[in-house]
């Protein structure tokens, strides 16, 4: 264990943090000594993290939680303060691309299911952490919304994910005013293209490409470091936003894309 710990005594519940960018930050807010309870409706993948973070001295624990079903995340909310004493850090970070077609082809399903998982499951993790955070005296919440729609929109098919991204951001600011009086912070990330295995996940029409907009963009399109970001950057940027650095920072959102959202927007 690190001997710079940021978050010592702190108490983190993430939502998916069994892959991608929450397993980033699960093992980066261990490692600076928070405790760690994982909702993930994949719980064979999160205990793979549990394991590395009770393998370097940590303590974590996992509870099998589907964030769109009210009565899972707030059982969810319960075992983790039951289990640790309490909340100080939420990381809404549970969300699929879900499928990406032409707008008339859109399922409603399809839409239903992006936006249940993605903004309803924001609006859930929220709802049922705030009770904890509060009776603790504030804490920080941090909710993962995306470069798409609130700074790319040329990609084509994505309406649902870009509408539950935007609505994360409105979620966030909203909330960070009505929170801000019991001391509770509330930011969002917003990822570009980062290394995870999300994008495998995400179902594209075979048609897309026939209502795709023709749009070039120049090479270089990563400026900052010429590749995409990892998990472990995004881990950096949420414990700086769990952590005390960030004191006097809410209602913010913080784009992490290597300044490529400035390009492709």
């Amino acid at each position: 264990m690190s001997n710079e710990q940021r978050l010592q005594g702190k108490v983190a519940v993430i939502t998916g943090g069994g892959s991608g960018i929450g397993k980033g930050t699960a093992l980066k807010l261990a490692k600076h000594g928070a405790a760690i309870c994982m909702l993930d409706r994949t719980p064979e993948n999160a205990n793979k993290v549990k394991k590395q973070i009770e393998a370097m001295g940590g303590r974590a624990e996992v509870f099998e939680t589907d964030v769109a079903v009210p009565e899972m995340i707030e059982k969810g909310m319960q075992q983790a303060a039951e289990k640790f004493g309490k909340i100080d850090i939420v990381f809404a970070n549970a969300g699929i691309n879900g499928k990406w077609a032409a707008l008339e082809e859109l399922g409603v399903d399809d839409w239903d299911q992006t936006l249940s998982i993605n903004l309803r499951g924001t609006f859930l993790t929220l709802k049922y952490a705030v009770p904890y955070l509060k009776k603790n005296g504030g804490g920080s919440v941090i909710i993962t919304s995306s470069v798409n729609g609130n700074r790319i929109f040329s990609n084509t098919g994505a309406t649902a994910y870009s509408a539950s991204k935007a609505g994360q951001v409105a979620i966030m600011k909203m909330t960070a005013l009505e929170l801000g009086p019991s001391h509770i912070r509330v930011n969002a990330i917003c990822p570009g293209a980062i290394e995870t295995n999300i994008d495998e996940n995400t179902d594209i029409s075979p048609t897309l490409d026939d209502v795709k907009l023709e749009v070039q963009f120049p090479e270089g399109s990563q400026p900052l470091e010429g590749h995409s970001g990892s998990i472990e950057q995004c881990g950096d940027l949420v414990l700086f936003l769990a952590s005390d650095e960030s004191s006097h920072i809410s209602g913010t959102e913080i784009y992490i894309d290597g300044a490529e959202s400035l390009i492709r927007g």
